[in-house]
């Protein structure tokens, strides 16, 4: 007589774990993830699905075939094992394993069905004792214990081959750089953080002290600004190198341009050209900084100018502190009034340089590219106050409108 129930599943499913890894290589870690077990219960379904054909053949009960919905596909056949039925019946957990898981648990192991095999009885372990040994556990209880022991090996075993497996050690190699580059972040953030908070407190002191952009300008303002203008001044007048230098004065260009609060100021002179900004200190009231531009980026007489956007006659007049830009140690600060007149806006400034043209009229030549594409030409060049005929530049930019740092009679010239 066989032992039936948990006895006698228990030690077949062991018996089947065993076969099916050793057959396959591959390892059932036993504990109670079903999905463990799906390996073994679809090669036994393959089994268990033909049981209605195999019961002269194998020896054992008679079951019924497959009337149901005509799903062929795992695990929807009528005799299909799971790996949820092979995890609960290895455990002890059910006391009447199905007939079929039985059969197909004596077939894959021996070759034979349940009713054959008790007739032959090839392993004493599965036949009933009818006295069992006095002071001795009863086999399901030894079974049981064996399981648990198995399992808890087993789980020990996966931990073990987890924690020391290649991947996850790669992936605590990377944990570790990751917490540690998250934590360098966090303090290159924060460092960065306090240092632009540092630069943005610097910067807005030095707004205050230089009083950079105290205004914001209108666009009424922008548009009165912007765009090219004629600038007329006097400072060859105070130039003692030059003994005709009485009442001789010249024209600039100047290309004014708006930018960030802000314009951009390029001037364009008969021997040299000026590069600067303007800001506007109040309505209507602006200060202008420039200075020779050259190669080599130095700051070379600097220039400083404030002036109304009130005009006077089409004239807008500025009070400058410059320079007369003669020779050497002649070079002197002055103070000179300067006269703008604004010719439009738009368009670009060309310079025209090493032409025949620039040799013929012994000047610079500058052209304003319009934004219709009609073009302008300036000649740059000193002249004679007299000779512009304008009794209104007469006023502004003769003589009296510079004012000479230290006094010297010498300097200014009143006649001929």
């Amino acid at each position: 007589m066989l032992k039936k129930g948990k006895e006698e599943i228990i030690y077949l499913l062991n018996k089947c774990i065993e076969k099916f890894q050793l057959e396959t290589g591959k390892d059932i870690v036993q504990n109670t993830n079903r999905k463990n077990y799906e390996g073994l219960a679809i090669a036994l379904s393959e089994i268990s699905n033909q049981l209605p054909f195999t019961s002269e053949k194998l020896g054992h009960q008679s079951y019924e075939a497959d009337n149901g919905n005509g799903n062929t596909s795992y695990p929807f056949r009528k005799y299909d094992i799971t790996g949820g039925q092979i995890k609960d019946s290895l455990f002890g957990l059910v006391a009447s394993p199905r007939s079929f898981l039985v059969d197909t648990c004596y077939i894959y192991v021996y070759g034979m069905g349940r009713q054959a095999f008790e007739q032959s009885l090839p392993d004493d372990f599965l036949v009933q004792k009818l006295v069992p040994d006095s002071g001795s556990k009863d086999s399901l209880s030894l079974l049981q214990e064996n399981q648990q022991l198995k399992m808890k090996l087993s789980e020990w075993e996966f931990k073990s081959k987890q924690q020391h497996s290649p991947f996850l050690l790669q992936v605590k190699k990377w944990k570790i750089v990751s917490s540690i580059s998250l934590l360098l972040f966090m303090f290159i953030g924060y460092y960065y953080y306090q240092n632009s908070q540092k630069n943005v407190e610097e910067w807005n002191q030095l707004k205050r002290d230089f009083n950079l952009l105290p205004y914001t300008v209108t666009d009424a303002e922008r548009s009165k600004l912007e765009g090219v203008w004629l600038c007329y001044t006097g400072s060859p007048q105070a130039r003692i190198s030059d003994s005709s230098r009485y009442h001789k004065v010249v024209a600039n260009l100047i290309e004014i341009k708006y930018k960030n609060g802000y314009f951009v100021y390029n001037r364009y002179g008969a021997s040299f050209n000026h590069i600067g900004y303007i800001q506007f200190e109040s309505p209507e009231i602006l200060s202008i900084y420039s200075r020779i531009k050259n190669d080599k980026g130095d700051v070379e007489s600097p220039r400083h100018s404030l002036m109304s956007l009130e005009s006077h006659e089409g004239y807008l007049t500025a009070i400058s502190a410059s320079w007369n830009f003669d020779v050497g140690n002649r070079n002197r600060i002055i103070g000179i009034r300067e006269v703008y007149k604004k010719l439009g806006q738009g368009g670009r400034i060309e310079e025209v340089i090493n032409s025949v043209e620039n040799a013929s009229c012994q000047c610079k030549i500058i052209k304003w590219i319009k934004e219709d594409k009609t073009v302008a030409t300036y000649y740059l060049k000193n002249m004679l106050l007299d000779q512009m005929k304008d009794a209104e530049l007469l006023k502004l930019i003769n003589e009296k409108s510079i004012l000479l740092k230290d006094p010297d009679e010498f300097l200014l010239m009143n006649k001929h």
